[in-house]
């Protein structure tokens, strides 16, 4: 289940990719499938082992060719360990939400991009997301431990690329069958997966991504205006920012 629309990313082979927070590796895999050189980064042990073991997989049973590279990386979003302007793409798909530092977040996100480089954030979409905080408690901090700190409107998200220094663009919603789902997990408990209609639910957005039938394909194109799950937002960092280093750099000298 892919959020970002690689279209929108432009996403080259060869380009330098970093999937930031990649959790269990969803859009790492996808660019290393379309030829990208990947770092997927995360902050957990467990899910970044999964993460480098499906990358070698994918190289071992010639799903990509094996000069391809790929790395799963353990960081810090505040404090990236990668040199200024490293990445011609950057995805940070489902994480801003969790982090209180957003704004440092973001800035370091910026400082890595590549001038002309192209990031796509996306998070949780306010409408959806304020029905599960309402709904329940334990959905979000502080009851649930390292959850979702803040709801974010689209504007606010914009707001906080555009102060990064990034220039926003284009912007969409995904996952619209996915929100009514979470909604019945609230209404029932969060944490409660093993209920019969939750199941069935997840049966059927498995089915969904699974077999992707034209029916609810039509159906979440035609809702995720409303009630997408997630909202996408693209931008750029300015080729201004390549000079303004240099100088920067020959002030410091």
């Amino acid at each position: 289940m892919l959020t970002v629309d690689y279209d929108l990313l432009d996403l080259q082979p060869g380009m330098v990719v970093l999937d930031m927070g990649c959790g269990a590796g969803r859009h790492a895999f996808e660019s290393f499938r379309k030829g990208a050189r990947v770092i997927a980064l995360d902050y957990s042990y467990d899910e970044l082992a999964g993460v480098r073991d499906l990358l070698w997989a994918m190289r071992d049973t010639g799903e990509v060719p094996e000069s391809h590279e790929a790395q799963a990386v353990r960081g810090d979003a505040l404090c990236l360990p990668f040199a200024d302007n490293t990445f011609d793409r950057i995805i940070c798909s489902e994480v801003m939400e969790h982090l209180p530092n957003d704004a440092g977040a973001m800035a370091e996100l910026t400082r890595v991009l590549k001038p002309g480089g192209t990031i796509a954030v996306t998070v949780p979409a306010w409408l959806p997301e304020k029905i599960c905080w309402t709904l329940s408690a334990e959905y979000h901090a502080p009851l649930s431990v390292g959850g979702h700190v803040r709801i974010y409107t689209e504007a606010q998200i914009r707001e906080r690329m555009t102060q990064a220094g990034v220039v926003v663009g284009e912007s969409h919603r995904a996952h619209a069958l996915h929100s009514p789902y979470w909604w019945l997990r609230c209404a029932i408990s969060p944490t409660n997966d093993s209920h019969p209609l939750v199941k069935k639910y997840h049966d059927l957005l498995v089915w969904d991504m699974v077999k992707a039938p034209f029916v609810t394909r039509f159906t979440e194109r035609l809702l995720n205006p409303v009630i997408g799950k997630s909202v996408v937002v693209y931008g750029t960092k300015p080729a201004t920012a390549a000079r303004a280093s240099k100088r920067n750099s020959r002030v410091a000298a």
